[in-house]
């Protein structure tokens, strides 16, 4: 069998707490690391070899440029140029990420890869897009992280309210990664009861589903305030995505895809339910929405779209 090889494209926070999580969960053959910064990214690569000594693989890790890329079946890109700042939200990302994006991608295709590009690079989606129109990769093998981690992230909260462990909800969020995000509530249940009616049988009362949906949305916020960065969600995220790919799953993840005609949408990515195999989005599940979550939906495309135009 041929060896799984992941490359994660930058070693701040986001690469390196994503790399680690590879190493502790041991789905790839070798770790391929990548960063300007060759003194932190060669102490990064020693410190994640002891730490796989600890593990039961023979993990292989290394560290090279991004265009040494021929071999590598999923290129994880997190670089930023630099942390936001205070009343910045992650579209404040997108003039300087961009400029990143399209320095590394051209080289990377010219180079020969032919593997699956995972975004985590803030704005996501709007980023992913840019990697797709770059790469020139069918569009089934360029995804972002999207909403996938807001997605668990409002499992999690309703879990724990509702006392029932996060496997047993079905519940997802829409849209951009970002402020335009939205929870689907007409799709959201607890193994076919809706979450107010399974709430209001078990506890009498129901849920303000408003205040849950923000808090799943402005939680990633709430963390990079207190701490000056999201790391370890966003790195499980990376390494669920990719080992879904791996495995051939065939698991719907909310994650950002590049649509074309599907929710009535082109020349976005956005985050939806999208069929994961190994060669990438296998097929983009079309929700039906109501009212509401159709006008949510449209304006969170909308943002999306305009700062596309943003890339020149």
């Amino acid at each position: 069998m041929k060896p799984r090889k992941v490359m994660i494209i930058g070693a701040g926070n986001v690469g390196s707490a994503a790399a680690h999580a590879f190493v502790n969960q041991n789905i790839c053959e070798e770790l391929v690391l990548v960063d300007l910064n060759t003194e932190r990214v060669e102490g990064h690569r020693k410190d994640l070899a002891d730490a796989a000594a600890f593990t039961h693989g023979m993990m292989k890790i290394s560290v090279r440029e991004a265009k040494d890329c021929r071999d590598i079946d999923i290129a994880v890109i997190t670089v930023t140029a630099g942390a936001l700042k205070e009343g910045q939200t992650r579209l404040d990302e997108l003039k300087s990420t961009s400029r990143i994006i399209a320095n590394i991608v051209p080289e990377m295709m010219a180079n020969g890869f032919e593997g699956i590009f995972l975004v985590a690079a803030n704005p996501v989606d709007i980023i992913t897009y840019q990697v797709w129109q770059l790469s020139g990769l069918p569009r089934h093998r360029v995804l972002g992280t999207g909403v996938w981690l807001d997605t668990t992230r409002l499992r999690r909260l309703l879990s724990e309210q509702l006392d029932v462990a996060p496997q047993s909800i079905d519940a997802f969020v829409l849209g951009e990664h970002g402020d335009s995000q939205f929870p689907v509530w007409s799709h959201s249940s607890v193994y076919g009861k809706s979450i107010n009616a399974y709430s209001k049988e078990k506890f009498g009362t129901e849920f303000d589903l408003k205040e849950i949906g923000d808090r799943a949305r402005d939680t990633g916020f709430e963390i990079y305030h207190q701490k000056g960065c999201t790391e370890y969600g966003i790195a499980g995220t990376i390494v669920e995505i990719c080992r879904n790919i791996f495995s051939g799953s065939h698991r719907a993840l909310a994650v950002s895809c590049v649509l074309d005609g599907e929710y009535g949408k082109r020349g976005i990515a956005i985050g939806v339910p999208a069929v994961l195999a190994q060669d990438g989005v296998k097929e983009i599940i079309e929700l039906r929405l109501n009212a509401l979550e159709q006008e949510q939906f449209d304006a969170s495309a909308a943002v999306i779209a305009e700062n596309i135009t943003h890339l020149g």
